[in-house]
């Protein structure tokens, strides 16, 4: 498992406090935890980056005023205009207690249902898992270069030792459907436009027949005697 080692400051709480930070390009944090009382703290808004923008979870050793804590990233608030980060929440780890996060999915290799037509359609793009903190894994790497048309993985099917899967094992993970095909309606029909750009209703004779008996000429006349 990743780990990224963060220092952070004691702070002011309250919007003023909060503002002041954001100004300096910092962020407010807390710390909490089951066995942790919260910490208010801060931290550059750069070091929460690595976390946020990957495809990995990662160990957060933060440190403060001569004290260190295992955590992971928990929550994180984004300016809805800027998309800067506004607030972060750590979850203090406890040695060998269990915990519930959410871990990305790495899949591997491309379906042999792909190459062949078919579309690979990926249902999750994270998992919640349930652990203990030396358990945590980084993604699951999940291999589908051997599915083909029609077929699925489950979250049945996706083993990690020391971890378990808080969803429903049938749960579709990701399968290969058969690649869509154009459907055209019985009543659809084709319009021809003559060279003016006129539609064709009906279909012409070749020059010198005329339409048989009973049946209407090709300019919709009625039937020769």
């Amino acid at each position: 498992m990743n780990i990224v080692e963060i220092s952070a400051t004691t702070r002011d709480t309250g919007k003023g406090a909060a503002r002041s930070l954001r100004r300096n390009d910092k962020i407010p944090v807390v710390l909490y935890g089951p066995n942790q009382e919260p910490q208010s703290l801060a931290i550059e808004e750069a070091d929460v980056l690595p976390l946020v923008f990957t495809n990995e979870t990662s160990l957060v050793r933060l440190a403060s005023n001569g004290d260190q804590w295992e955590c992971i990233l928990k929550d994180i608030d984004f300016h809805p205009v800027t998309d800067r980060p506004l607030h972060a929440d750590f979850l203090a780890l406890t040695e060998g207690e269990e915990l519930m996060l959410s871990v990305p999915l790495r899949f591997q290799g491309t379906p042999i249902g792909q190459t062949e037509g078919g579309y690979t359609q990926f249902l999750f793009n994270e998992l919640e898992i349930r652990c203990v903190p030396k358990d945590i894994p980084s993604a699951i790497e999940v291999d589908i270069s051997e599915l083909e048309i029609g077929d699925a993985i489950h979250i049945e099917d996706i083993n990690v030792e020391g971890v378990t899967f808080t969803d429903a094992p049938e749960r579709t993970v990701v399968t290969v459907v058969p690649p869509r095909e154009l459907e055209v309606e019985e009543d659809e029909v084709s319009t021809l436009l003559d060279e003016e750009g006129e539609p064709i209703e009906g279909e012409e004779l070749p020059e010198g027949e005329e339409a048989a008996e009973g049946e209407e000429g090709a300019e919709g006349e009625p039937p020769q005697a």
